[in-house]
């Protein structure tokens, strides 16, 4: 009787890092089955399938696994013992340091994830922007506790929270077009440098 062979093992770690770093560096649109077959480790499509589901699934997966290492570098966002401008401070060098980092794809999956879907994949670009949105929800928050604290005008919260979102986001491409990490932490500390005017306004 012939007997049906074991699949073979692998790293299901590796793997999601893999694509992960697949869809980080092009795209969901870019990416192909035979792509990721290969970036995982060259694992059979049986095996991407039965293990991880269809790629908008694996997307989902890779997406979760950014946001849960990569882009916890935006965590200062949410942490209230620290003083408002130093959260922002610290989720800005921090995610400039990861982003410019030689050990995966530069720039931030998140970021460059917003214009890189197709009609057909939609549900996965409200995901990504979800993602955004935490982060935008964050940034706001600090502003309005400065606020609270009687350090920023009422009036600029919405203001503030954009331009420093603003500036969030736009590492990604700046990144990606070769700006170096010196200057990333110039303009840093250069837009670091406006929220003390914005409180004396």
């Amino acid at each position: 009787m012939t007997r049906t062979g074991r699949p073979r093992s692998f790293d299901h770690d590796a793997a999601l890092d893999g694509a992960m770093f697949l869809f980080w560096d092009r795209g969901y649109d870019g990416v192909s089955v035979d792509h990721l077959r290969e970036a995982m480790g060259n694992l059979s499509t049986a095996s991407i399938y039965a293990t991880f589901g269809s790629k908008p699934e694996l997307f989902r997966k890779a997406l979760d696994r950014y946001a849960k290492t990569y882009g916890r570098v935006t965590a200062p966002l949410f942490d209230e013992t620290l003083q408002p401008q130093e959260a922002i401070e610290r989720t800005l060098r921090g995610s400039a340091d990861m982003q410019t980092g030689d050990n995966h794809p530069p720039g931030c999956m998140v970021a460059l994830s917003a214009t890189l879907y197709p009609p057909s994949a939609a549900d996965l670009a409200l995901l990504v922007s979800a993602e955004r949105q935490k982060n935008r929800i964050g940034i706001r928050r600090c502003v309005e506790r400065d606020v609270r604290m009687s350090k920023l005008p009422a009036s600029d919260i919405e203001a503030i929270a954009t331009l420093y979102e603003g500036f969030l986001l736009g590492i990604s491409t700046q990144v990606r077009d070769g700006v170096s990490p010196l200057a990333l932490s110039a303009a840093i500390t250069a837009i670091m440098s406006c929220w003390g005017p914005l409180a004396d306004r």
